[in-house]
């Protein structure tokens, strides 16, 4: 979503690097590259007046004219002010004290709302919530259907009684098409069934009407809730601001959720709508599967933005891709010495798969943006293909890959749909795998060799002391000649013992010419 604005941000802050002090035509100049990035990404034109004025003002200010590196300085103060206009802080999800937790989504047609809403029962399960679904979207044609479908893939059951935009069919003791009553009875079925959260999917428009606003209202107003997630397209550019600002005059969102953000668009909408409404950003959904959807944080959107990456994202999706249990295993089988076999690689596979695209992953670490074009070009079906060979083994075969001869390379190439070449290269890779893990088993707790970096320094025998050489046999011209060097030197005198600078014996104190009463110090 953001790598236009990335890229720019980048290359100007290398710029800036290269030199040492920052004249205020360098920080102009600076600021005027920021601004061109902001417009060029859609990013609305007052926040862009505000950002780049905060950011001038304190780049000419002591804070970076006192500083030992001037322009980390300044990416420091644009880090921040990122931050500030991505919403500051991350605020989490307001919950009810007592009663079912009331969650109503409002939105723009084609924004997202329904698959959110499916996305966002998933993750409150998963933190041990009940969540319900309530098809409050009579207008869309089988937006009640969608809602059947996104709720049964997250595992939350679906309060629809009445079918929508599709013809007849509707419950009994509802009127047919309301809305507003539709969504009183889910939250009176959701308190009867004891679910602890309700999300109530409203309908949307093409664009801001009075007919919407009137029925998001109306629904507010029936079923009180306690959060309203304005849902945004963050591919939808400049018309962010006037959309947004119109769902804040007509409902009061209390909180902003981006869809979309996966997209190859340039982003401004979600540099914009946080600072023009003054609502958080709680929120982001960056892909089509309903696990692609994650807690806004604004420090970390903002260390994605400048290239910094997201390290403590990355670290959460393994914790919750990666099982423990099987950590445990393999650590304890590195340290009984036991080899690391194919359906071991092959359980770590499929954990490193569990946590997502892998193009996501790699673009999380700092400083892939530089290496964006070959991201680009990563193809993630080599893990399929690695996974589909080793399936295609036997179970000897993955204990004992040395076994797997021409024949038995031709079969699994067979079975696995690729070919003998790509056999070999991935037992190629897996046999340096396993000799990492061996040097590594053998370096024991204390590391004492790294795979493919030697011994480590300092570690195993006594940091800088010098090893004697292993002798080799001399001539009997090279042994003549070190012992006439050696005599040559003893005849020269060595340094006097214990001397730390090498000063001769025989030296005269008095021809150092040293200050009156120093020549005590000497010993004489």
């Amino acid at each position: 979503m953001f790598a236009t604005l990335s890229d720019r941000l980048t290359s100007t802050f290398k710029n800036l690097r290269s030199k040492g002090r920052l004249s205020e035509a360098d920080i102009d100049a600076t600021i005027r590259e920021i601004r061109r990035a902001l417009l060029d990404a859609d990013v609305a034109v007052s926040v862009v007046r505000d950002f780049t004025g905060a950011i001038r003002e304190r780049s000419l200010s002591s804070e970076v004219s006192s500083a030992l590196n001037p322009a980390q300085q300044v990416v420091k103060i644009v880090n921040e002010e990122l931050v500030s206009i991505l919403g500051g802080a991350s605020r989490p999800l307001q919950f009810a004290k007592n009663g079912p937790t009331v969650i109503m989504l409002a939105g723009l047609q084609g924004a997202g709302k329904t698959t959110l809403a499916g996305k966002l029962a998933l993750h409150l399960k998963s933190k041990g919530h009940t969540p319900i679904l309530v098809a409050a979207d009579l207008q869309r044609p089988n937006a009640v259907q969608q809602l059947k479908v996104v709720g049964e893939r997250a595992g939350a059951p679906v309060y629809a009684p009445h079918p929508g935009n599709m013809g007849e069919g509707a419950t009994p003791g509802l009127s047919a098409g309301d809305p507003v009553a539709i969504a009183r009875a889910g939250y009176e079925t959701a308190k009867v069934r004891q679910h602890d959260v309700v999300i109530v999917d409203t309908a949307g428009r093409l664009g801001v009407d009075a007919e919407l606003m009137k029925q998001a209202s109306d629904i507010r107003d029936a079923i009180s809730p306690h959060e309203i997630l304005f849902v945004i397209d963050a591919m939808i550019g400049q018309d962010a601001v006037a959309t947004a600002q119109a769902f804040a005059e007509g409902v009061n969102f209390t909180g902003v959720v981006l869809s979309k953000l996966d997209g190859d668009a340039r982003g401004g909408a979600a540099l914009s709508v946080a600072h023009v409404t003054g609502r958080p950003i709680l929120f982001a959904s960056t892909g089509e599967k309903l696990t692609d959807f994650e807690v806004f944080h604004p420090d970390r959107m903002a260390s994605r933005i400048l290239d910094m990456g997201d390290v403590l994202t990355l670290i959460e999706q393994a914790e919750k891709a990666f099982d423990s249990g099987e950590a445990e295993r393999m650590a304890q089988k590195v340290a009984d010495g036991k080899d690391f076999t194919l359906s071991d690689f092959l359980v770590q596979m499929q954990q490193l798969r569990n946590m997502g695209s892998m193009k996501k992953m790699l673009g999380m670490l700092p400083g892939m943006g530089q290496m964006r074009e070959a991201l680009d070009n990563f193809d993630e079906r080599e893990v399929n293909r690695i996974e589909a060979i080793i399936q295609s083994m036997t179970p000897a075969e993955r204990e004992n890959p040395k076994v797997i001869n021409g024949s038995r390379r031709a079969r699994i190439a067979k079975g696995s749909g690729t070919t003998v070449q790509e056999i070999n290269q991935l037992l190629q890779r897996f046999d340096g795998a396993q000799k990492m893990m061996r040097q590594m088993a053998k370096a024991g707790p204390a590391g004492a060799a790294m795979p493919g970096m030697g011994k480590m320094p300092g570690v195993g025998k006594r940091a800088g002391a010098r090893q004697p050489k292993k002798d080799k046999k001399l001539t009997p011209q090279q042994r003549a000649a070190l012992a006439r060097k050696k005599a040559k030197e003893e005849a020269q005198g060595a340094s006097a013992p214990g001397s730390a600078f090498g000063v001769k014996q025989d030296v005269d104190p008095a021809s150092l010419q040293l200050p009156s009463g120093f020549d005590k110090f000497l010993g004489k």
